[in-house]
């Protein structure tokens, strides 16, 4: 039992072996170089192949060229050409990610055309296939994918193995033509130029920085262990197509290297039968394809053969995708002019070879235009003026945003052919009256159209206009100041004119004419007082007429006008007034008249008129003044010379002081006042009168006496004491000993003490007010 069970589990593994052989392409590297071009790369009468040679792997391990089979796997190709960098048998999958370095190979060399093409450094382990070739038809194609173990880690970053597909005429040393590239480029298909975003790798303690992805649409991916074929990535099918000559021999050599290093093989796989000559009547003309036909245009398709030699078959597609024949075309070029899908079959006579091509067409819509007349003004009659024809480039295209102006001809050829536009079609002068100038538009397909712009004369008129003018209402009455054109100006102007127009103003009837340097709308004069500028009117792109009107600033600037202050005293009025003469006056409180009698304070103005209506305001201040009323005098006394008043009133006034009636000071307070009796008063400045007289006593003790009986200065006492109210007086020696008791009404001290007079010395003093105010001092007795 256990026998059995063993047996069953070797045939499973040999079936699920069998099963998994079977998913992978099979190589076949017996087929010779001419059996590979002859008989599985080419299948068409139509090319005639002469010499064939391949060169490739040096050593016994195989060759590198070979035949291939899908078998039953799921490779795009039922067979083809396999050219690889290590023995084709390793071209087999599945992919073998431990094995994928390969292995280099010295004895086996590069290919220096190879290199060349592709401006790279040296190639190693070159496989080739070359052959010479005769197509009879204009155009070879043929379909392939490029695979390599380079697609792994960061290497397509950096590295990949070269391949090429290179042409060139046979029996000539021009320089070869590659025809394994991008699409509608010269790239080269390689790892480098086809691949998926490359993430960054950290490997044996090194970053790799990855890099973005490029022609990623191209990339049809990585393998695994289930590949049909044994590398790391492929590309999507490829297809490689140039024109040729028909009859002439051309020589092709299909080429793929190895880089420097030897290692992480590539190949080619090219699609068995894909070799075909066909006739190419370049891409489809699709919208699609962003190069459509034009509108009305007729489409040639030329198969560029003899018809002398081949016989023609043209068809076109019909709604059911089947192809109908057009039995009435029979010759070699098929003059399209009508979207299709079209397809010819020349057979060449006596032969069993057929080339075909085929090809979409479709046409651009109808570029829509309109012939237009531009009409400008003429400022001397002549029927000869500046147009600017660029105001016209909407118009003629129907306001068409996507539709382009590609210039402005005077002549039907030069813009059919775009020669010799119009240079600066903004400030063009008509050669003669009424001439006619041709635009050329075009979609973005460049399909044209030629449009026809008359240039005429207008031939309307604005009626000449009364100047206009403005008052100059700055401070500085220079005959300078701005006017606005567009309320100011315009509404004068287009009074009786057709509605719609728009009108722009200009310093001089050229500036008018090419409409350079409008004016702003808030516009100042440039010359004083009067300057004439020019309007246009236009109706849409043309000109209605262009007329001039003249702008003056009218200056009033009165004498004796400035601004005042006025003083009013309360309880009286006072008269407002300027001078007569003006055309009208109006103050701000109503009145009309030259004059105005005010009784209250306040801001009063008064607005003049000249015969040109020019306005000129001249404001009056009134502020209401009165007598001050003294309140108070605060008296610092007893200080010698820091004796001072300070005056305390109320009042709405500006005052000026004084303590005796003759000299005035506008500050209330006196310093250095000597000790006397004072009559203050305040005077208003506005004159409104004298304030009430303060009566108000500055007092102060001798500093010393001379009790010598000569009747002068024989007694110590305080002058103008007795005015105070009650006080005491106390003196004392320089021991502190009371000599002398006073009050306000005594006569004072003659420096005896007891019927003994006193020597000369220092003595002090107290005074003892009433209020409880006391004042300390000394002075000296001198004998």
């Amino acid at each position: 039992m256990n026998y059995f069970k063993s047996f069953l589990f070797f045939l499973f593994i040999c079936c699920l072996s069998l099963k998994m052989n079977a998913q992978n392409i099979t190589v076949d590297a017996s087929k010779t170089a001419e059996e590979l071009v002859k008989n599985i790369l080419i299948n068409s009468s139509c090319i005639d192949i002469g010499s064939v040679n391949a060169t490739g792997n040096p050593a016994s391990s195989g060759n590198s060229y070979a035949y291939f089979s899908s078998a039953t796997s799921s490779f795009p190709f039922p067979g083809g050409i396999v050219l690889s960098t290590s023995p084709s048998s390793s071209a087999a999958g599945p992919f073998n990610q431990s094995k994928s370095e390969g292995q280099t190979n010295k004895d086996w060399i590069g290919d220096p055309d190879l290199e060349k093409a592709l401006n790279t450094s040296k190639s190693t382990q070159a496989t080739v296939l070359e052959f010479d070739f005769v197509a009879l038809t204009n155009s070879i194609s043929f379909n392939y994918i490029f695979a390599s173990n380079e697609y792994q880690t960061y290497f397509p970053c950096k590295y990949s193995d070269g391949f090429a597909f290179l042409i060139k005429e046979a029996g000539t040393s021009e320089e070869y033509k590659n025809l394994a590239v991008l699409p509608n480029t010269t790239t080269s298909v390689s790892s480098t130029t086809v691949h998926s975003i490359i993430s960054t790798v950290t490997s044996g303690g090194q970053t790799f920085e990855g890099c973005a992805a490029i022609n990623e649409e191209y990339f049809n991916g990585y393998n695994n262990g289930n590949s049909p074929i044994n590398y790391a990535g492929q590309t999507v099918v490829m297809n490689a197509q140039t024109t040729v000559v028909p009859n002439k021999t051309y020589h092709l050599k299909l080429v793929i290297a190895d880089d420097a290093t030897g290692q992480y093989n590539s190949a080619v796989f090219i699609e068995a039968g894909s070799f075909a000559s066909k006739i190419d009547f370049g891409r489809d003309k699709t919208i699609a394809n962003n190069n459509p036909a034009c509108f009305s245009e007729i489409t040639p398709l030329d198969t560029q053969l003899d018809n002398t030699k081949y016989t023609f078959k043209w068809s076109k597609e019909d709604a059911s995708n089947n192809f109908v024949a057009i039995t009435s075309e029979t010759g070699s070029v098929l003059n399209v002019t009508a979207t299709g899908n079209y397809k010819v079959e020349a057979t060449l006579t006596g032969t069993t070879c057929i080339s075909t091509g085929q090809i979409m067409i479709e046409y651009a819509p109808e570029i829509m235009s309109t012939n237009t007349n531009l009409l400008q003004c003429d400022d001397d009659t002549d029927g000869i003026t500046i147009f600017n024809l660029t105001k016209v480039d909407n118009i003629i295209k129907n306001n068409v945003s996507s539709i382009l102006n590609k210039g402005y001809y005077e002549s039907l050829t030069d813009a059919q052919t775009k020669a010799n536009p119009i240079l600066n079609p903004e400030k063009y002068s008509n050669k003669v009256p009424d001439q006619i100038v041709y635009a050329r538009i075009e979609n973005q397909y460049d399909c044209f159209t030629i449009v026809e712009v008359t240039l005429k004369v207008s031939n309307s008129t604005i009626p000449d206009q009364n100047p206009i003018a403005t008052c100059d209402a700055d401070e500085n009455q220079d005959g300078l100041y701005q006017f606005n054109l567009s309320t100011e100006v315009t509404p004068q102007i287009s009074a009786g004119l057709p509605t719609g127009l728009v009108f722009n103003y200009y310093i001089n009837t050229n500036d008018a004419l090419s409409e350079a340097n409008a004016l702003p709308n808030i516009f100042k004069n440039t010359t004083a007082f009067s300057q004439i500028i020019y309007v246009k009117a236009t109706n849409g792109a043309d000109c209605f007429d262009i007329t001039p009107i003249t702008l003056i600033v009218n200056t009033f600037d009165p004498p004796n006008f400035q601004d005042e202050i006025k003083y009013l005293c309360k309880g009286e009025e006072i008269t407002l007034s300027v001078e007569t003469g003006f055309a009208s006056y109006l103050w701000n409180t109503g009145s009309t008249d030259s004059s105005i009698t005010v009784n209250t304070s306040g801001d009063y103005s008064v607005v003049v008129t000249d015969t040109n209506g020019c306005e000129k305001t001249k404001k009056f201040k009134v502020i209401l003044s009165e007598p001050a009323f003294i309140t108070e005098a605060v008296i610092k006394d007893f200080s010698g010379i820091d004796n001072s008043v300070l005056i305390k009133y109320t009042g709405v006034g500006s005052y000026e002081f004084s303590l005796d009636g003759t000299i005035f000071q506008e500050d209330p307070l006196f310093n250095n006042v000597k000790p006397g009796i004072y009559n203050a008063i305040a005077r208003d400045k506005n004159g409104c009168g004298l304030s009430n007289s303060y009566l108000l006593y500055v007092l102060d003790y001798p500093r010393f006496f001379t009790p010598n009986g000569d009747g002068y200065n024989d007694l110590w006492l305080i002058t103008n004491i007795d005015q105070l109210p009650d006080c005491r007086i106390f003196i004392f020696d320089r021991y502190g000993k009371l000599l002398k008791q006073m009050n306000q009404n005594s006569d004072g001290w003659n420096g005896v003490f007891n019927g003994q007079q006193l020597p000369a010395d220092d003595y002090w003093f107290t005074l003892e007010f009433a209020d409880g105010r006391t004042i300390k001092g000394h002075f000296s007795l001198k004998r």
